[in-house]
């Protein structure tokens, strides 16, 4: 990439002012190679080495992934402009560190937003929002309860929330982390909701309802921007103590819901996350409600894995070691052997020359992360923080 201005080395310089064109992404990065592209930042922070020596931690990001990087040239004073969700050009060395690829920045400015194409720094769903949004609401138009009917209907065609809707993620990191992912995840679990509600002889109104509210109020936990915070809200209140406020406001003083179903929807979205360690303050006690969690815990970690397999940028057919998920996961397809003689052939399962390499580094990061992890003194975790 050749740019008509650099920034001033090792000093953060005024943004810069000319169109970049982004031609180089995470996931073509290389180990060992010189890099200078367009970046946006996903996470920023000061901290210390052991020895005391100050360093930025920071993780880049583009539409095809995140890479990880330090600072390490005058880092205090990057701190003090960069944060967040500022597009930023870079110039630095890819290397391997524990098995893992590492950015070392030597060089680093930001850039106006106008001067690029946001849509190269930012990941979508696979649908167009509008499409989705028309299959929820086409769900919904099969509820032959009354109440919820009302309910979802009047929820979803309220102008601001199905506004957000749209264009919300579902978390900041791995659960749903882009553009109309919090719709792409509640279309998906409510769908799934169609399929096995006849199959364990739920009530397909509840579970419906369940699918849609209980993440709803993640457009206001969340922020906006291409890597969103945690609002006042989100970090006071909270997406699940919101969606029983969200019953309460939707639901019509002239037709008021009754009593009964009220609590078991308030039930439903308070023991979605259902366990006591992982931040639900009740757990299912109903059968709807065991099936709205199993189901969206199922969504949400096999996104997580197909966000890996998409974005992990460890060569090989392994991806880093991922702390939250404590794995790593096989990236490649599983073979398909359509007749006997196919086995013999397929190579899809064989080592490849060097696949050792990486393998054995990603272990040993494993083994690493064991040993400095002690189960004892992890925190109580809110499975949808991630």
């Amino acid at each position: 990439m050749t740019l008509t201005k650099l920034p001033p080395s090792g000093i953060l310089g005024p943004y810069l002012k000319e169109f970049m064109e982004k031609i180089l992404f995470v996931k073509d990065l290389r180990p060992k190679e010189e890099i200078e592209t367009l970046f946006a930042i996903k996470t920023i922070s000061l901290v210390e080495s052991r020895d005391g020596r100050p360093y930025i931690k920071i993780v880049l990001s583009d539409s095809s992934g995140d890479i990880e990087g330090r600072i390490w040239s005058n880092p205090k004073e990057y701190a003090k402009h960069l944060s967040s969700g500022h597009f930023v050009w870079a110039k630095g060395k890819l290397n391997l560190y524990q098995g893992r690829k590492q950015f070392i920045v030597l060089d680093i400015a930001k850039v106006d937003r106008t001067q690029v194409h946001e849509d190269d720094f930012v990941h979508k769903a696979a649908l167009p929002p509008e499409e989705m949004y028309r299959r929820l609401l086409a769900l919904v138009d099969k509820v032959n309860d009354h109440y919820i009917k009302n309910l979802l209907m009047d929820i979803l065609q309220d102008e601001s929330i199905a506004k957000r809707l749209k264009l919300w993620p579902a978390g900041r990191s791995i659960h749903h982390a882009y553009r109309s992912g919090l719709l792409e995840h509640i279309l998906s679990c409510s769908e799934l909701a169609r399929q096995l509600c006849p199959r364990y002889g739920c009530n397909f109104n509840y579970v419906l309802a369940g699918c849609i509210l209980h993440d709803l109020c993640k457009i206001d936990e969340l922020g906006e921007g291409i890597h969103p915070e945690y609002t006042d809200e989100g970090k006071l209140v909270g997406h699940l103590t919101a969606g029983i406020q969200l019953i309460e406001r939707f639901s019509k003083k002239e037709d008021p819901l009754p009593r009964s179903m009220k609590l078991h929807l308030k039930h439903i979205l308070l023991s979605h996350h259902g366990e006591y360690e992982f931040g639900s303050p009740k757990i299912p006690q109903t059968s709807e409600a065991m099936l709205v969690h199993l189901i969206d815990l199922m969504d949400s970690k096999m996104n997580a894995f197909e966000t890996i397999k998409r974005t992990d940028s460890q060569g090989g057919d392994w991806s880093s070691y991922i702390q939250h998920l404590d794995r790593m996961v096989y990236k490649r397809a599983l073979p398909t052997f359509r007749s006997p003689k196919d086995s013999h052939t397929n190579s899809s399962m064989r080592p490849r020359p060097g696949a050792h390499g990486p393998l054995k580094q990603n272990l040993e990061a494993l083994l690493k992360d064991f040993v400095v992890s002690s189960p004892s003194s992890s925190p109580s975790l809110d499975r949808d923080k991630i």
